[in-house]
């Protein structure tokens, strides 16, 4: 512990010296053109508002440049860009495997949390570990009019139809069971022991981009009849869909919890041009953490509910609930996060210290900033 008269250069170095655990990132690999750190590919959006702190220019990312890869500059112009590109291919090039490793090294980082379809090269335990998406668990039936409320959603889904199949591919299972009973016993459960069997510690659900986070208690009997009516073909209505979808959403963290694996639930503002912000406030999850039958699953509310920060808050009076500051770092400026860890710091201060050690499996703390590792590891792609 530092003493109280420590000085602001003392405090920075014992800082400094801290070997952070990263709770959310989508780190790439170090195969040319990976393609499954994310589920929902943000590409498929086409172009969207981007905050300042994401623009090529922001300071930020000069120190960052600065720090890792040496930028000698004290600014990013267009003349520089071809200099410091190569530098990261000479790098990346140099490392090989070892690549991604060297990055956490340089940042200060014990532990990353990967979200990804699957890990690869260069991601190799007990440095980086897996938390799937299991999104596509929840949508067995036909999406197109899911799909077809938003132009963003129209692209993400067919994403989410193409992962299912993936899934169903590695068991091995063919088609569809007719009952949704054969669908948890078959594919659900399976399709999340062979994630845990394969090193994932957690599981990630994007669902916010698809549609709300208020997941309702449905009967088993309503939730069946859904799915056996449209199994074989046809369009459920979004009542229908949401019934089906809000039921298998608590069985699968439900399976998680058995399973001793965290699940982390995407709670932020955007991105892209007809997402639906609200959808995203954490309150609306309340109902599930207040499930008995889900308090033996711990819960993540990744980045923290951005400007939802104060129902994040409120959510951490639960046992079974968890926040982090992924990407609240990289889009908030410095004064506006430490308002929001202040007011945290009082139900969550007794939650947090086991969670960083580094030793912990299911450790979900973060040190905030970290998110920036993404881009800065994907030295491959053109700026």
């Amino acid at each position: 512990m530092m003493p109280p008269d420590t000085s602001t250069a003392a405090l920075r170095e014992f800082i400094g010296g801290i070997r952070a655990i990263d709770n959310h990132t989508h780190a790439n690999t170090v195969v040319p053109g990976d393609t499954e750190s994310d589920a929902l590919s943000l590409e498929v959006l086409g172009d969207f508002p981007l905050p300042v702190t994401l623009h090529p220019e922001s300071p930020g990312w000069l120190a960052a440049y600065r720090a890792l890869y040496g930028f000698p500059y004290e600014e990013l112009s267009d003349a520089h860009w071809p200099g410091l590109r190569a530098t990261m291919r000479a790098i990346a090039e140099q490392q090989g495997e070892g690549f991604p490793a060297w990055v956490l090294d340089r940042v200060g980082t014990e532990v990353m949390l990967t979200n990804r379809v699957a890990m690869g090269p260069g991601l190799a335990p007990p440095r980086f570990r897996w938390v799937s998406f299991v999104d596509a668990l929840m949508l067995p039936l036909s999406t197109r009019a899911e799909a077809a409320v938003t132009p963003d959603r129209d692209k993400l889904y067919p994403l989410e139809a193409s992962l299912l199949r993936r899934y169903l591919t590695e068991l091995k299972v063919g088609a569809l069971p007719a009952t949704l009973e054969a669908y948890l016993r078959t594919v659900v459960t399976p399709t999340l022991e062979h994630h845990q069997q394969a090193g994932c510690i957690a599981v990630k659900f994007e669902a916010a981009l698809l549609r709300s986070l208020d997941f309702a208690d449905v009967a088993p009997q309503t939730a069946s009849a859904v799915y056996s009516r449209y199994v074989g073909g046809g369009e459920p209505t979004h009542a229908e869909y949401k019934a089906l979808q809000d039921f298998l959403f608590r069985e699968i963290a439900r399976e998680a919890g058995r399973l001793g694996v965290a699940v982390h639930i995407h709670s932020f503002e955007g991105p892209g041009a007809y997402y639906a912000t609200a959808g995203a406030d954490p309150l609306l999850l309340e109902p599930t953490f207040n499930d008995p039958t889900l308090r033996h699953t711990r819960f993540v509310l990744v980045h923290g509910g951005g400007v939802f920060a104060t129902h994040a808050r409120a959510m951490l009076w639960k046992p079974n609930v968890y926040v982090d500051t992924s990407a609240m770092a990289l889009l908030y400026p410095p004064e506006s996060l430490a308002v929001i860890l202040r007011d945290w710091l009082p139900p969550v201060s007794g939650k947090l210290s086991p969670r960083l050690s580094g030793r912990d499996d299911h450790a979900l703390g973060a040190r905030a900033g970290r998110t920036q590792c993404r881009t800065r590891m994907d030295s491959r792609r053109s700026w």
